[in-house]
């Protein structure tokens, strides 16, 4: 696994040794932010990305080398995102961990424009989890919602998100969202 493009193209990243975290595909990824930068364009730098269900952090870290703002990691377990978070020691200050579980995060600190949400497939998770980060006031309005789940998988988005898009890649599928604010 490794980081696509962006100052630290080709850096590696360091990756599970148990079946447990499912880390999304480099393609997929790929095509994820070429989907992404239709939608921000190509200027990363007043963007603030939120990885939920984080894992290795490989998609946020994938943000911090295409210059995003801010990035923040969110997980139950931080253990391997922080250590591919310490890879990037020049931007320290760009990244925050957060130990958390999404089904009960707490009030947020900050907004984020875009998210990207990778939780256990066939675990009910997504739906719940979006709605936390709604409640608890994570997203900016219209904030950019990526949620991988299973190419299988049949998820009912809460009513304040609205689909724009869909793909598939290998095992997963992935939807694209927006954040209406009411």
């Amino acid at each position: 696994m490794r980081i696509i493009a962006g100052t630290y193209r080709g850096k590696k990243l360091f990756t599970p040794t148990n079946q447990e975290i499912r880390p999304t595909s480099d393609r997929a990824r790929e095509s994820i932010y070429n989907i992404l930068n239709t939608q921000i364009g190509t200027d990363w730098e007043e963007v603030s990305l939120l990885d939920v269900c984080a894992g290795t952090g490989a998609f946020g870290l994938e943000a911090i080398s295409r210059g995003v703002k801010e990035v923040c990691l969110i997980d139950v377990d931080t253990q391997l995102s922080t250590k591919n978070a310490n890879l990037f020691a020049k931007e320290k200050a760009k990244i925050r961990i957060l130990k958390a579980n999404v089904l009960a995060l707490p009030t947020a600190s900050q907004v984020y424009d875009v998210v990207f949400l990778d939780a256990p497939y066939h675990k009910e998770l997504s739906e719940k989890a979006l709605k936390q980060l709604a409640e608890k006031g994570w997203l900016k309005p219209n904030a950019l919602c990526v949620i991988e789940v299973e190419k299988k998988e049949d998820i009912e988005l809460p009513e304040m998100f609205e689909k724009f898009d869909e793909r598939r890649y290998g095992v997963a599928k992935i939807i694209f969202a927006k954040y209406i604010h009411k």
